[in-house]
C-alpha cells in the first residue's frame, strides 16, 4: 500500500478539483446538471482513483487505478475546451486549468512508469 496523501500528483489533483469547482460555479444554471456535473465528477475522479489505487494490495492494481485517473484527466480537459467553445470559460481560465491538468497527466504517467519499472 502507498500513502496517497504524500503523492504530489494526488495533492495537485486535490487543488485542481477546488479550482474546477470554483470556476464551474459561474456556469449558467442550465448547465448545472449537464456539463457542470460532468466536469466536476470527472475532476473528482482524478484524485479519488489515485487514492483508491494506492489502497489496493498490489502495484498492478494501483497502476490500473492510475490509468483510470489519467483518463479522467483527459475527460476534464476535453470538457473544459467544450466549455470555452460554448462561451462559459474565458481563454485565460482555460489556459490556467489546462496547465494544471497537463501537469497532473504527466505526473500520473511518470508514476505509472515508475511502478511498472519497479516490477521488473
Amino acid at each position: 500500500m502507498h500513502d496517497y496523501k504524500k503523492l504530489l500528483v494526488w495533492q495537485k489533483a486535490i487543488t485542481f478539483v477546488s479550482e474546477v469547482y470554483k470556476i464551474t460555479a459561474g456556469y449558467p444554471k442550465i448547465e448545472q446538471f449537464n456539463l457542470v456535473s460532468q466536469i466536476n465528477r470527472a475532476a473528482v475522479s482524478i484524485p479519488s482513483n489515485i487514492a483508491e489505487g494506492a489502497g489496493r494490495n498490489s502495484d498492478k492494481e494501483f497502476i490500473n487505478f492510475l490509468a483510470i485517473s489519467h483518463a479522467s484527466a483527459y475527460e476534464v480537459e476535453t470538457q473544459l475546451i467544450i466549455s470555452r467553445n460554448l462561451g462559459y470559460l474565458a481563454d485565460l481560465d482555460l489556459q490556467y486549468l489546462l496547465h494544471q491538468v497537463e501537469e497532473i497527466q504527466k505526473m500520473n504517467f511518470s508514476l505509472q512508469q515508475k511502478l511498472r519499472n519497479n516490477k521488473r
